[in-house]
This record gives C-alpha cells, sequence and structure tokens, in this order.
C-alpha cells in the first residue's frame, strides 16, 4: 500500500483534487480567487486551503482508518446544526469534505480561561445526549464501535500487535510492558463492566476534545476534526481536557466535571459521575492507543519515527492510577 502521506502528494492526485473543489465551489456558487495551497500533511489527513470570493474554503481528505469523518459531520450538523458546520460538500467514496473557514480556534483566538473549558464540556455532553439515540446512523457511516464490552478484546489484540513488532520499531512494546499490560487486564475487565452497566448511555466520544478543535460563532462552541472519534463511553472525552488542563492548570478538575455534569444530572450526581471517571481513564487509553495504531497504518517509515511511539504509549496509560 503506498503511504497516505505520498499519494496526497503526487501531482495526479492533486489535479484530481483540485478539479473536484472547482466543481463543488461552481455548485455552491462560489469561484477561487487564488492559488489552493496544500498547508499540513499527515499519515491520517490532509488539507487544501482554497481563497474565494465568499472566504476560504478547505479540502480535508483522510486516510482509510478515519475516511468515516466527512459522513459522521454531514450526520451531526443535521443533528445539530447549531454546534456542527455542514461541509460545503462530501465525497464519502474518497473521503473529501469541503468545509468554509471559520477563522481562529478558540484556543488561538485567547488565552484559554475556566469559562472557555466549562462551556467545551458543557456543549460537548449536551451534544452526546443528543446523538446518543443514533448510534445505528453513527456505526454504519463507520466510526468504530468502541463501547466498553469490546475493550478488553481490543486490550489483547493491541498486546498482540505492539509485542510482535521488531525491538527498534517506536511502536514495540518491550516483554515487561507486556507484561504488566496482561496483568492489568482484570482492572480492564472490571472498569468496562461498570461503564457498561452505569447509568450513562454510550455516545460519540470526540477522541480530541479540546479549546483547539472548537470555533466560536457568535454565542455558540462549533466542533469540528472528528477524525479521531469513536462510539463508546460518553466520560471518555473528558480524559483529553483532564490531561490538558491538569498539566497547564488551566482550569481546576472539579469546574469541569461540574460543567459536564450539568447535561447529564437527570442521570448520575456529581460524585457518581467522578466515580465513572475513575473506569473511563482505564479504557480510553485502549480506545485511544487503537486510534493511533489505525491511523498510522499508511504511514512512511519516517512517519513512523516521529509518531509512531504514540500506540504504545497510550496503551501504557491503563497502568497508570486515576489521581483525582
Amino acid at each position: 500500500m503506498t503511504p497516505f502521506s505520498q499519494t496526497v502528494t503526487t501531482p495526479e492526485w492533486r489535479a484530481e483534487a483540485e478539479a473536484w473543489i472547482t466543481t463543488q465551489l461552481t455548485v455552491a456558487g462560489l469561484a477561487a480567487t487564488g492559488a489552493i495551497e496544500q498547508r499540513r500533511v499527515r499519515p491520517w489527513s490532509t488539507q487544501l486551503v482554497v481563497p474565494t470570493d465568499g472566504g476560504v474554503v478547505w479540502l480535508k481528505a483522510n486516510c482509510t482508518a478515519q475516511a468515516f469523518e466527512p459522513r459522521l459531520q454531514e450526520l451531526l450538523a443535521g443533528l445539530a446544526p447549531d454546534r456542527v458546520d455542514e461541509p460545503l460538500a462530501v465525497d464519502q467514496e474518497r473521503a473529501w469534505m469541503l468545509t468554509r473557514d471559520r477563522g481562529a480556534t478558540l484556543g488561538e483566538s485567547r488565552t484559554p480561561t475556566v469559562d472557555d473549558w466549562r462551556r467545551i464540556v458543557a456543549a460537548w455532553a449536551s451534544l452526546q445526549r443528543d446523538v446518543a439515540s443514533r448510534g445505528r446512523a453513527v456505526l454504519d457511516a463507520g466510526v468504530p464501535d468502541c463501547a466498553p464490552p469490546t475493550v478488553p478484546e481490543r486490550l489483547d489484540r493491541m498486546i498482540i500487535a505492539l509485542s510482535a513488532l521488531p525491538e527498534d520499531h517506536p511502536a514495540h512494546l518491550t516483554e515487561d510492558r507486556a507484561r504488566r499490560l496482561h496483568e492489568a487486564r482484570p482492572r480492564v475487565v472490571d472498569a468496562a463492566r461498570v461503564l457498561a452497566d452505569s447509568p450513562l448511555p454510550v455516545t460519540l466520544q470526540h477522541g480530541d476534545l479540546h479549546l483547539w478543535n472548537v470555533f466560536a460563532v457568535g454565542d455558540e462552541l462549533h466542533f469540528f476534526d472528528f477524525g479521531d472519534a469513536q462510539w463508546a463511553h460518553p466520560l471518555e472525552s473528558l480524559c483529553i481536557p483532564w490531561a490538558v488542563t491538569h498539566h497547564d492548570s488551566t482550569a481546576p478538575w472539579y469546574e469541569l466535571l461540574a460543567a459536564y455534569h450539568e447535561p447529564w444530572s437527570d442521570l448520575v450526581t456529581r460524585d457518581e459521575l467522578s466515580d465513572l471517571m475513575a473506569a473511563a481513564v482505564v479504557t480510553q487509553p485502549v480506545n485511544r492507543s487503537f486510534t493511533w495504531w489505525e491511523c498510522l497504518a499508511e504511514a512512511t517509515g519516517e512517519e513512523w519515527r516521529e509518531w509512531g511511539e504514540a500506540p504504545a504509549r497510550h496503551l501504557a496509560n491503563v497502568l497508570e492510577p486515576w489521581p483525582s
């Protein structure tokens, strides 16, 4: 298989993408006003930036593992247009999506505040409640099923896959680390059971929820960048906000938990939510490791050297105690 980043930097791919962009802009009543720039290339996606007479437009193209993102964004925009932008155009077969530029993200526009984090986690929790009843549609779009009952078997598969890699591979799992993860399996099984039995429904887990994946549109927050999304326990979405705010002291954890709790307050108490979080931080690393493993499947050797430690590093977080 040709690595994704090599495919999307060929003249043939670029010509095909630009032709599609031109056609879709015409359909939308827009016209390009300058050169199209390939702003970023990663093993999992690339973006083309298009200046038009109606503002900047972005093309995002995804690798095979994240090919569901255009379909998912269409689905979410139809369900919650006040929180997710509708794409200008989507090519599901090629995993291409054309969207309007929204300017700077919330994280780029200012120094994050406690209120920013509170608004984000509360708005995401509200969206999760709306999406929870649409599981069949989300899974049919191609979003990975990482619900709690699936996690122990996924742990087994990740240990086997990473242990089998050559010792000099960036994602190689050492014999000692593999042994410790095997020994931690009962903890993963227990955490998955606790989450499966909890009052909170399985729903959409963003996968990378933070201020740099959110736009402020007037008084509303619009979410984007759903390539890491999973169908999982809702609390796994809080693992990234907790990690970010814990390391830079942006917001006290109890403030985030209180804000996230509000949309779920008829189902669980805040103390119950805090207890469930101790289980979510055990299952989330397994699912996060899986995401990295899948999205690096089309990486070059150099890209593996740059990002390849991520699957094993995230999987090892299963061994870390919950410090809250």
